[in-house]
Order: structure tokens, then sequence, then C-alpha cells
């Protein structure tokens, strides 16, 4: 093994013989990404790669080292960064330069440690050629694994370029099946977040700002017991719960998938923000199978999710959601589901009217250079005029094509179209931080009745205290002043008495589904 009788004969990444005749006293594995996991890139968390990585170098017959080291997105100082990292991570024990030092590497990153003055021994590269490997790269045998669902044992992949630490890993913690799920899980990308187009920031103070609505909302129908709240964001309704006296000897269990999100959970847990020690976070995709044992939870609690699985991964793995969260409640056990709405009657013809004074009359396309660019010139336009940015943004990746017609009466100017569509412009009209976001999702695709037979046919039954309503802050601060909804009582339009004004519509909707 190299190292073991020194590195007499080695060559660098560019085919230079490395005249090294100290002999090996370390190996530093600097196990990057090491805050990421359950992402394609990194699917398995530090303490799985680090057992893996102590089984493999057991018998190396020199001192090794596992030192974690976090995702800083891309920076040209990774190396400088590292070089630190490893040298606070192990109290100054490692003070690694490129005098006692030779980086192992076969990535784009090598430049950054070259630069540095370290000398480079290539690991699946060819010395001395740009793009050539002696070998398939990690990424290459986890795909080819994944590639069919043959038996583990069957792939050449596996076989031939996996180590027996990894496999014996592999083996008694299911990695494979693990593997598997992530890379045909089309609800997160390669680094396990639902969109990339999120603003975090204004994500999470949005999350806290309404937690206490959210939770006083949905109090009186928690059941003690197991307590579930999927899609849990930062924890703020958990929190909220575990102050609550009834459930003091409840334990609660938050799903997150999104990895920023699902990182703030566990550091309010270690700052001790919940009022019970028995608060568990997972990091498991709820659309996709069961993240609770069957028959196992009394309270399963959700809230702004379910429109998103319908957006992002369409209606086949809507109802597969709704019939995992059925099969994870015991009898009696109880789901609460709060989320948008869409109106009864949303294939309707309605009027829509638009303050057309109230920013800039500009309503043509334009290309920005960034997202603040672009959230600027949205929040200057008027509500009239951001209609036209909406019509032409929303759901476009879905090739969705939102149907209007102008139509001008007595002097007052409407937009001719379906009351779905009207209500999906008026409940987004002012999320220009997240428009890309926004725009891909869908508020309306079910009425109130349409969630309600769905929920019945698969078993559930539907208390009577579940309704949709229409948000009076929305309405209040969104929609009043700067909009109306009319609808024709006559065959002919010629004037506004052939029109009357048609109430607020619902926005929200709280379900309560017990099994």
């Amino acid at each position: 093994m190299l190292g073991k009788e020194g590195l007499w004969g080695a060559v660098d990444i560019h085919g230079k013989d490395l005249e090294v005749k100290e002999k090996v006293t370390a190996v530093i594995f600097a196990v990057t990404s090491a805050n990421h996991n359950s992402t394609r890139r990194n699917p398995l968390p530090l303490y799985q790669r680090a057992m893996m990585i102590q089984d493999f170098s057991s018998d190396l017959g020199y001192s090794s080292y596992v030192v974690p080291i976090d995702d800083v997105g891309h920076s040209e100082h990774f190396g400088q960064y590292t070089i630190k990292k490893i040298e606070a991570e192990t109290d100054g024990l490692l003070r690694l330069n490129s005098d006692n030092t030779i980086v192992l590497c076969s990535t784009p990153v090598v430049q950054l440690y070259e630069d540095l003055g370290f000398r480079i021994l290539p690991v699946e590269k060819i010395p001395g050629k740009k793009e050539e490997y002696l070998t398939k790269l990690p990424w290459q045998i986890i795909e080819g694994i994944v590639a069919d669902d043959r038996p583990i044992d069957k792939h050449l992949e596996y076989i031939n370029y996996v180590h027996p630490a990894s496999k014996r890993l592999w083996k008694e913690y299911g990695v494979v099946e693990k593997v598997r799920l992530l890379f045909s899980d089309a609800v997160v990308g390669d680094d396990g977040d639902l969109t990339e187009t999120r603003n975090y920031n204004s994500y999470v103070r949005e999350m806290d700002e309404i937690a206490e609505l959210k939770f006083n909302e949905t109090r009186d129908f928690i059941r003690p017991g197991r307590i579930g709240d999927i899609g849990c964001a930062v924890g703020s309704w958990i929190k909220l719960a575990t102050e609550e006296l009834a459930l003091v000897e409840s334990d609660f269990y938050g799903v997150e998938i999104a990895r920023k999100l699902y990182d703030i959970c566990h550091q309010r847990k270690e700052n001790g923000d919940f009022h019970n020690t028995n608060v568990f976070f997972l990091r498991k995709n709820a659309v996709t199978g069961l993240v609770f044992p069957k028959s196992s939870m009394k309270t399963i609690h959700t809230s702004s999710l379910t429109h998103e699985i319908e957006s992002y991964t369409g209606r086949k793995n809507l109802l597969s959601f709704i019939q995992n969260r059925y099969e994870e409640l015991s009898l009696g056990g109880v789901w609460i589901n709060r989320d948008v709405v869409g109106p009864e009657d949303k294939e309707k013809e309605v009027y829509l009217w638009l303050d057309d004074k109230d920013g800039v009359a500009d309503a043509e396309g334009k290309v920005f250079s960034s997202k603040e660019e672009r959230k600027k010139h949205l929040d200057s336009l008027s509500t009239y005029a951001r209609f036209f940015y909406f019509q032409r943004d929303f759901r476009k990746d879905q090739n969705y094509k939102l149907k209007y017609a102008l139509k001008t009466i007595e002097g007052k100017s409407f937009l001719v179209l379906s009351l779905k569509d009207a209500c999906e412009y008026l409940s987004k009209k002012d999320y220009t931080d997240n428009w890309d976001s926004e725009m891909h999702e869908s508020f309306c695709y079910w009425s109130f009745s349409e969630w309600k037979t769905s929920l019945e046919e698969i078993g559930f039954k539907i208390q009577n205290s579940s309704r949709a309503y229409s948000n009076p802050w929305i309405i209040e601060n969104r929609y009043q002043n700067k909009s109306e909804i009319w609808e024709a009582v006559s065959h002919s339009i010629h004037s506004l008495s052939d029109l009357t004004p048609v109430s607020w519509p619902v926005t929200n909707m709280l379900l309560i589904a017990v099994k």
C-alpha cells in the first residue's frame, strides 16, 4: 500500500518524481461537505463516512485522522480554509504546510493547493494527463450502482470498485436502498433542497412571524402521543406545541427535507429552544415513502406543504403523500393540514379590476441581471402592470398558458379570465423577493370540496370543524383597494350594470382528517 515503504518512485499529478525519502507518518482524511447528508452528492452523514474511513485505515500502519470540513460554497480560498480548519479541529496538533504534507486529489480544487505550494499525488487521475483517469470516479460508481435494481452483490461497480470497509457499512446500514431513493427522487435537487430559488432568510423570518397564528388555529385538534410535523421548516410549530401542558408527555418529530432549514432545527435544539427533551428532527422525504412507522402516530401536522408537492412533483405524488399519512396514523389519529386552497367555482369567468395608479405602468417584459434588480422593478409596478409579468411567468416551466382578455366598460378596464387564475395572481403578486418559487407554485388546483372528496376516498373522516376561509389580513392588506372581482349578470356586457361584484374568494383551509 502507498506509504508503507515511503514514497520512493511516486510521481505527482504532472508525472514528475516526488523525490520524497521520508516515510509517511500519518494520513489526514479531510471530509468535505461534512455538514451535508441525504443529498446525491453526499448521501451519508459524517459519522458514517468517518466509520468507513477508520475501518479502511485500520491496517495502514501509521496514524490516521478524520477531520470534518463544512461546505463553504465555491471559494478561491477553499485550500487555505481546509488547512486552517484541520489545524483548528485538531487543536493545533496538525499544522500542515507544503514542506510536511502532500495532497492526494484528482478534482479541480487541485489548483488551489498547488497555488499554496503543495505537491499533489493523483488518486484516479493519470499523472501528466489533463482529463484522463485510471479508474472510475466515485460519482460514476454510485450512478452505476443505482442505474438498475439488481441485488447489490451482482453489480460489477460494487464488486470491483467498492472497498470492503465500505461494503460492510453499506450492508449494515442499508446504504444502497437510501442512495437509490435519493437518485430516483424528483422532489429534491442534488443538494437536497426542494427548490433552489428560495430566499431562505426571508422564508425563515416569515415562518417565525406566523408561527403563533398557525399554532392557535390547530392547537385544539392535536392529540397527545407521537406527534409529527412534516415540513417543519425551522421548528416553530413544534416549539409552541412543547409549551402545552396537555402535551408534556408527548414525543415530537420534525421532518424537514430542505438542508438549510434542517440545520437550523438542530441548532435550535442545541440552544434549548424546545420545552420538551423528546424532540427529534428527521431529514426524510415524505412524498416518496413513509417517514414514520405504520399506525404509530397520534397527530401529523402539515402547513403550507401540500401545494408544494402538487406544484413541484404532480398529482400522483400528492395522492401518494396523502396515502402515506393515512398509513402512518393510528386508529383515531388525526392529520391536521393547513394550506392554501382554490375557490369552489374556480373555472367561472370573472372580470378582474386591478389598480393601475399605485405604481409604474410598465407591462413590457425585461431581462434582469439579478433577483434584486427584478424585485426592485416589480415593486415599482402598479398592481395592473405587474399582472402581465405574472401572466408570462406563471407555471411557464409546465407550459401553462394563462388566458385572458382585456375589456373596458364605462371607462373601467377589466381583465377577463377564470376565477382560478385571478386568485392565483392575487395570492402571489406581493411575493417579489421569491418570485421564481411563487411562479412555480399552484394554489388553486383543488377546491375545499375536492380536498374533502380526495381524503374520504382514501378512508379519512373529515371533522366538521374543517373549513375554507378568506384570511382577513390578506384581504385587507393585499386585495382591498388594489383589486375587485366582478361577474356577469347578463349575456351581453354593455355597462357596469351588467356586472355584479363577487365576494372575496377563499384563500386558506384547515382540514382535520381522522383515521
